[in-house]
């Protein structure tokens, strides 16, 4: 296989990728000459510089994982690489002490008029009441965000006694007590907050958090921070405040444009910039390429993603729990897509007992691969199975319990259309994954291979005949499972058998007497 990085990356993460893969380093490519080159290639390997838009995506016959060393992926076309089945995948814990570093650092720089102090000094000038500045110890430092690095900066701005203010729709009311932090609004920041830093993805929902209405409502001694995208502040409301009075200072590693050559923050004495230093430290340079390297290594090489952008991240210690259920899921997905007849309109995952407490989003995810692989082929992977399901107009719908009869956990895929429904029910045991029920029958199947799913009538003279039919056209059955129902009634019977099945052969065991139905699944 082969690599593309198109940005400078260090001799650590080029090395571990050398090992596995034929490596090209090509930086400062224009995007048609990225268009004509990303044909032949893997994977992409990218920082800041490479802009990855759709054009370049459209052209990437091969391409399976796009790698950006670092935490941001602004510069990368995700829905277009998530419709073509294309992982993007980032480094987000390589830079993250140095970019929490770094934001108390111009925290502190901007408090104390350390850039401009150091600029007058080297100027032969010594006007020290000029430089006068403030202690941090006992102000109110709103943190918006608080994933990775916003967690750390408050753990950081705690051991300097600072009282804690943050804004995070996903984080709960105990993760915040764990950090010390007080939950609230961005508008409740706005008003009460001495300093406000903004550790957010740049997205939609996030694009000019901070604009003229937070402004116009921040004290006169507010100081504004930004050490992680370009964007999150509207910069020319910040200018105005800055410019008016309204606010005290700000310091600025980010910027829309960058170089930011025109942009007004670069006139103000009371700002603090810097040239997008949050991630450059030599520790970081080495830890986001190793990162990377590794995350790209394992895609290619038939592994996960751990930080994915475009499907479910799962954290390692979760992962050891979900992996079993992961591959449960998907062998569900594909059984319950081979026994339903026609297109199905609805998916209903439901998960009950244990794993209900879970994060389930990838076993979604792993259960749509395998029920839309069935009948669109090797093209469904666990980055577009939500996408390919949705442009289908296939609702999906979870729903979970923490009860569960006879399991610890049991995960049940439901398919519906036109009133009909086939639903498939399993569990793990040991790490092996077990189908428990089929329908209203229960059973008891390891699956495995090829098997055949034959509805049948429970009475005498209808399973020998079955696998008769089998055994004169020399079909091995190494298993067998048979549902339990009154004489008379109707249940399930799974033969689990060694090599394929044609059509004719299949068409022979429906005509036996009492099979009313009889599929080949093959997993």
């Amino acid at each position: 296989m082969k690599v593309l990085v198109s940005d400078s990356l260090s001799s650590e993460g080029l090395e571990i990728l050398k090992e596995h893969f034929t490596v090209d380093v090509s930086t400062g490519l224009s995007e048609e000459e990225l268009v004509k080159k990303i044909k032949d290639y893997d994977a992409l390997v990218i920082r800041s510089g490479t802009q990855v838009t759709q054009k370049i995506i459209e052209a990437a016959d091969n391409l399976k994982v796009i790698g950006r060393a670092g935490v941001g992926v602004d510069n990368i076309d995700v829905d277009a690489a998530t419709k073509k089945g294309i992982i993007v995948t980032n480094s987000p814990e390589g830079n993250m002490i140095s970019a929490a570093e770094h934001t108390i650092a111009m925290m502190m720089a901007m408090s104390r008029n350390i850039p401009q102090a150091n600029a007058s000094l080297k100027n032969r000038e010594w006007k020290r009441n000029k430089f006068t500045g403030v202690e941090v110890k006992g102000k109110t430092l709103g943190v918006i965000g608080l994933g990775r690095i916003g967690s750390e900066v408050a753990k950081r701005a705690s051991g300097l006694q600072m009282n804690l203010m943050g804004y995070d729709p996903f984080v709960s009311e105990k993760r915040a007590v764990e950090l010390g932090i007080k939950l609230a609004t961005v508008n409740e920041i706005a008003k009460a907050a001495d300093y406000i830093t903004v550790h957010t993805p740049l997205i939609k929902e996030t694009r000019n958090i901070l604009d003229e209405e937070q402004f116009a409502m921040m004290k006169p001694t507010t100081r504004i921070l930004n050490c992680a995208r370009g964007g999150i502040i509207n910069e020319e409301a910040l200018a105005k405040a800055l410019e008016s009075g309204k606010i005290a200072g700000a310091a600025i590693d980010v910027f829309v444009e960058e170089p930011p050559f025109n942009s007004p923050l670069l006139n103000f004495d009371n700002v603090v910039v810097t040239p997008h230093l949050g991630a450059s430290t030599q520790e970081a340079q080495v830890n986001v390429a190793v990162e990377i390297a590794n995350e790209v290594v394992s895609v290619l090489t038939g592994g996960t993603a751990k930080n994915a952008i475009n499907i479910p991240s799962v954290k390692p210690e979760a992962m050891a729990v979900l992996a079993p259920y992961i591959r449960l899921s998907e062998i569900m997905g594909k059984i319950a897509g081979q026994l339903v007849d026609g297109n199905y309109e609805k998916v209903e995952i439901g998960y009950n007992g244990e794993i209900s407490g879970k994060d389930t989003r990838p076993l979604t995810v792993s259960a749509l691969k395998g029920l839309l692989e069935m009948a669109l082929g090797s093209g469904v992977n666990y980055v577009n199975a939500p996408t390919l399901a949705k442009s289908r107009q296939i609702a999906v719908v979870e729903s979970k319990s923490e009860s569960s009869e006879e399991y610890s956990s049991t995960i049940s895929i439901k398919l519906s259309s036109n009133g009909q429904t086939k639903l498939v029910a399993g569990t793990v045991v040991g790490d092996e994954p077990k189908i428990v029920a089929i329908d209203d029958d229960r059973v008891d199947i390891f699956p495995a291979g090829r098997m055949i799913f034959a509805k049948h009538i429970n009475r005498p003279n209808v399973i020998g005949p079955c696998c008769m039919v089998l055994g004169k056209n020399n079909i091995n059955i190494s298993g067998m499972q048979v549902g339990r129902a009154e004489i008379g009634g109707v249940t399930m019977m799974v033969l689990n058998i060694d090599s394929d099945v044609s059509d004719p052969i299949l068409e022979e065991v429906r005509k036996v007497d009492g099979i009313l139905d009889a599929k080949l699944v093959t997993l």
